[in-house]
């Protein structure tokens, strides 16, 4: 397909390069010669051409209207001027429906097979299908034939030349677009700046719980210090206090054992009275 547009694309400099030392019969043979190359399928250099548009108003006029509808416009437009413009030949009608065919993919991407039969007036599913495929091949339109469905589903198509007074309605279409996209653009920039301050919240919260967190982990730090401080005892001191009785447990003790004494001595004297 790249090899095949490189050609395509120094032929049609030939052409233009040719048609600006043409006059008269011979630039009107050469616009015919245009419409039944194989690959070219725009003409608007060839139009704006000086000479080219001094055809308008000379006996060659049916070869400037031909050029200006395989410019411009379809099949359909051919067939209801034929009778005031050049037969075309059969690779010129090709051509020609090929444009129509783009026209229609402007307008929907999914073309029934009636509406194509119709408007390029062929006779059969196989004359319209053998078209499509010469179309592909020929790098004009990409797409798939639903024969199930009967339609042409379009992907790609080529653009088409752009009249004069078409280009005002472009303008705004396109100055439409930007103002659209500006307001899409300023919805974006809004959700950002709120993305971009939750953000910030989110961070300054962090850093909020990292801090208490930090105070609260050096607060249990001093104290788990302060409590082992004052439960941490000498072992020798600990031992010692284990072997010796606190103060007045000795004195209570001694007590005990002196009424214990008492006790027995008076035993004894009661059981010696006795005896």
């Amino acid at each position: 397909m790249a090899a095949e547009g490189k050609v395509t694309g120094q032929s049609q400099e030939q052409f233009l390069l040719l048609a600006k030392a043409a006059r008269g019969a011979a630039l009107a043979s050469l616009i015919h010669q245009v419409l039944e190359a194989p690959g070219i399928y725009v003409f608007g250099e060839l139009l704006d051409m000086p000479a080219v548009r001094e055809l308008a108003d000379s006996e060659f006029s049916p070869v400037f209207r031909l050029l200006t509808i395989f410019a411009y416009g379809t099949y359909a437009d051919y067939l209801a001027e034929a009778a005031n413009l050049p037969p075309l030949t059969e690779a010129q009608k090709n051509k020609l429906r090929h444009l129509s065919v783009v026209t229609l993919a402007a307008k929907i991407k999914c073309i029934p097979y009636s509406v194509l039969l119709e408007q390029l007036q062929l006779k059969n599913v196989r004359q319209l299908e053998d078209l499509v495929i010469e179309a592909v091949y020929a790098d004009v339109l990409r797409g798939s034939l639903d024969q199930r469905n009967q339609r042409l589903e379009v992907d790609y198509s080529i653009g088409r030349d752009i009249r004069r007074e078409e280009l005002s309605t472009i303008t705004r279409t396109l100055q439409e677009w930007c103002q659209g996209c500006e307001v899409v653009l300023s919805g974006i920039e809004e959700q950002v700046s709120r993305a971009n301050q939750h953000k910030e919240q989110q961070l300054a919260l962090k850093q909020q719980i990292e801090s208490e967190v930090a105070n609260l982990k050096k607060t249990i730090k001093v104290t788990t210090a302060a409590a082992a401080a004052a439960t941490s005892q000498d072992p020798e001191q600990h031992l010692t206090e284990l072997r010796e009785p606190a103060p007045g447990t000795n004195q209570r003790q001694a007590s005990k054992k002196t009424s214990k004494a008492k006790g027995l001595r008076g035993s004894t004297k009661i059981w010696s009275k006795s005896n």
